[in-house]
């Protein structure tokens, strides 16, 4: 009896040891997945930062999400605590981080405690560049500052291969790194600018500039500088009778300048996201009511890639790092390094009241 007795125990034991762990595993499952968001919620770029956080928000909406916002003040003393704050929250990944600094020194602790990053808004090379280096595992949604380059000198160079063509620029660095790399570009495929100077920007006029590209022949110019003098520069051409088309960077999309553009002028740069988001993305913005600008896409999405890796059973870096996800934004892949695995960098063409996109031809 004594036996018997003591083996029932035992059973007894098992079970409550078993059904235990089954409720810690339940209890395990049931912890909402906490995500982490960085943006400058304060100071200079407090509205860019709230366009991060909203779209954030909007995305976690009907879903198990906790989401652990801090404002990093677009600062390396901001990024830390953000950092520091997420591994505190056991956050599984953490989003944002608009500007450089603050994801420079908030890189070093997200990598010991393992929380990946999804860039919003840093375009410079080296933070994914040197990941071999530092082992930062940073993912960038968007652009590089080498991707506005690299578009213009592949575009143009294929669609000008034919034409008389001129590069100038308006000796910022900005400027001077456009033009540079659309010379290089057009250099390798032997072909030769009719007309290379470097402009003085902020003129009322630049007949003068007009003048030298028309007796130069040229037909087509590529334009390092901003939407103000390309519109001032097309304009001066037409009074001359110089048939010309005139192309720039992503400048051309700042604020209309106060002369118009021209009808025929080329831009390259990236959509706009509420161009190029799915409908019913758009439509729960409107909802919401939250403006579809800025950041604020770009962060709904990053949010769609991180639940989404988060439902794997392998590691979210290695999700992040093979698997292509649809998000509102349309299909986003990150290469090895963790840069878009696409050039976000298309063609458009003013039309008289916009820019318009050039199909492929």
């Amino acid at each position: 009896m004594k036996d018997r007795l003591q083996a029932k125990m035992r059973i007894a034991q098992i079970i409550a040891t078993a059904l235990s762990g089954l409720l810690l595993a339940f209890h395990a499952q049931a912890e909402p997945v906490t995500i982490g968001i960085a943006a400058p919620l304060s100071g200079p770029f407090e509205r860019l930062g709230q366009q991060i956080a909203a779209g954030a928000k909007l995305a976690a909406t009907g879903h198990d999400i906790q989401l652990a916002i801090i404002d990093d003040q677009c600062s390396a003393a901001g990024g830390e605590h953000a950092a520091r704050h997420f591994v505190e929250q056991k956050a599984q990944i953490a989003i944002g981080f608009l500007c450089t600094q603050a994801v420079e020194a908030a890189s070093p602790l997200l990598m010991e405690a393992g929380i990946p990053v999804i860039m919003t808004g840093p375009r410079t090379e080296s933070l994914t560049d040197q990941k071999n280096r530092t082992g930062w595992p940073l993912f960038r949604l968007g652009p590089r500052d080498d991707d506005e380059r690299n578009a213009i000198a592949d575009m143009l160079t294929r669609r000008w291969k034919s034409d008389y063509f001129a590069i100038i620029d308006d000796g910022t660095i900005y400027g001077r790194e456009l033009a540079g790399a659309f010379r290089e570009k057009v250099r390798q495929a032997a072909l030769e600018p009719v007309f290379i100077d470097t402009f003085r920007p902020g003129l009322d006029n630049q007949i003068a500039l007009a003048g030298r590209l028309k007796r130069a022949g040229a037909t087509h110019a590529f334009v390092g500088g901003d939407a103000a003098d390309i519109a001032i520069m097309a304009r001066d051409a037409a009074k001359l009778d110089a048939d010309m088309t005139f192309a720039g960077g992503e400048a051309l999309r700042s604020a209309a300048p106060d002369v118009p553009f021209a009808v025929g002028t080329l831009m390259i740069a990236p959509p706009e996201w509420a161009d190029v988001a799915e409908p019913v993305a758009v439509q729960a913005f409107l909802q919401a009511g939250i403006q579809a600008e800025g950041y604020a896409l770009p962060a709904y999405a990053a949010i769609q890639i991180a639940l989404s890796a988060i439902k794997s059973d392998r590691p979210v870096i290695e999700v992040f790092s093979e698997k292509e996800f649809a998000t509102s934004i349309g299909p986003v892949r990150f290469n090895a390094q963790g840069d878009l695995a696409q050039n976000l960098y298309r063609l458009y063409r003013f039309d008289g009241q916009d820019f318009v996109q050039i199909e492929a031809e």
